[in-house]
């Protein structure tokens, strides 16, 4: 099922690949929705899995996390975080070392429970424009007065 699945939005990607726009939002695969928003964070910043979900829409953190674990080598994976600030255990522990390494490189710090001050250190998001340009969902863009950026 799922590589049916997968034929199906590979042949919707290669049709629209003609027409020099990318394919509706709907009909690219997930892993590359999210791939695009991860790859928008600065260096030196960090997003949570669940405010990458609530970016690209229709997904979930967990599944985000799925996506972090299976990124190509173009991908910034080690600039997503976990809620409470902290890099999430692997089953491989040098893939958490490896992460929180290259944070360092990047001027992240950590205290001594290996947290890193989110408040500082957290992405606000793309911008409204990209999200438009790009037919994500504004829904997480659109709060309240009383929800800063970066809330979720």
């Amino acid at each position: 099922m799922a590589d049916s699945n997968r034929r199906r939005a590979d042949r919707h990607h290669e049709q629209s690949a003609g027409s020099g726009r990318p394919p509706p939002l709907e009909r690219q695969p997930l892993y590359e929705r999210i791939y695009a928003v991860v790859r928008l964070i600065p260096r030196g910043q960090v997003a949570t899995y669940g405010q990458i979900a609530e970016i690209v829409g229709g997904c979930t953190a967990r599944m985000v996390g799925y996506a972090m674990a299976a990124a190509p080598d173009n991908v910034p994976w080690q600039r997503v975080v976990n809620a409470q600030g902290k890099i999430s255990p692997r089953a491989n522990h040098w893939g958490a070392e490896l992460q929180r390494q290259r944070l360092i490189e990047e001027g992240i710090e950590f205290d001594a429970e290996r947290r890193m001050d989110l408040a500082r250190v957290r992405w606000s998001g793309p911008p409204r424009e990209w999200l438009l340009e790009h037919g994500y969902p504004l829904e997480a863009r659109d709060l309240p007065p009383d929800h800063p950026p970066g809330w979720f």
